[in-house]
């Protein structure tokens, strides 16, 4: 017999997988829009064309524009060629409102990931941006990496999913144990459809092994995330904005 806790778990199980592939709709559906768009600014003027399509940046790694979190992303855009050690660590290292957060990833396991990451890193894609979800029941994340904030914003490009082993074969469920202090990657519940989002687990969360843990969470990152987490959403729901706003000043990926 289900007990109410488990049925709780798995209806926020549902409920996250259903929000993903809604984000995930609206995500093609705003890509189809850029592709059009460039489509006729390319017959106008091919350079304005490729500015627009690939977000162009500032030398200094900054989004051009006075809002850099609104303005356009990459988009249409190849996975990043690999640039990275895949055999060395790297520390992925978010300056947040709340506090620094630092997390460890290990290229050897998720390559893909983690030159995705340090690209986009290198590039100021994450500054400025807002952790735009927090879950409180159930599912125990706050995701981040959306330069729009809606949840349906990213870098033009997925990645493969990676390491989807680490935890173990899903149990009668479906679901294996992320604990708190990972990281892993948010898609479109489909396979290898890695963006730059991600969330960060701060509590232990049943979900289904489709999600690229790449990263582990420092001691000090890890009370920032639950202080935040602590604090819940803003409105009081389960799933939604955070009460506590995180915003990500900077974001650096530096070889361990």
């Amino acid at each position: 017999m289900v007990s109410s806790d488990q049925r709780r778990r798995q209806l926020a199980r549902e409920k996250f997988e259903r929000q993903q592939q809604r984000r995930a709709a609206a995500q093609r559906k705003t890509r189809q829009l850029t592709a059009v768009i460039a489509a006729v600014v390319a017959v106008v003027i091919a350079a304005g064309a490729t500015a627009f399509a690939t977000g162009a940046f500032d030398s200094d790694g900054k989004k051009k524009g006075s809002d850099a979190a609104a303005s356009p992303k990459p988009s249409a855009t190849p996975e990043p060629a690999m640039a990275i050690d895949k055999t060395a660590k790297y520390t992925f290292t978010l300056k947040t409102s709340q506090g620094d957060i630092a997390l460890t990833m290990d290229a050897k396991k998720t390559p893909h990931t983690v030159n995705s990451f340090k690209s986009l890193a290198d590039k100021g894609y994450f500054t400025n941006t807002k952790c735009h979800r927090l879950t409180t029941s159930g599912i125990y994340v706050l995701q981040c990496g959306d330069p729009t904030g809606t949840g349906s914003g990213g870098p033009g490009y997925t990645i493969p999913d990676e390491n989807l082993t680490a935890y173990g074969k899903a149990g009668a469920d479906g679901t294996v144990t992320y604990p708190a202090g990972t990281v892993a990657m948010a898609n479109t519940s489909a396979a290898h459809t890695g963006g730059s989002q991600f969330f960060l687990v701060y509590k232990d969360s049943k979900l289904p092994p489709t999600y690229t843990p790449f990263a582990t969470i420092d001691a000090a990152g890890q009370k920032v995330v639950k202080v935040v987490g602590a604090a819940g959403v803003a409105g009081g729901a389960a799933d939604g904005a955070p009460k506590k706003a995180v915003t990500i000043s900077k974001a650096t990926v530096t070889k361990s």
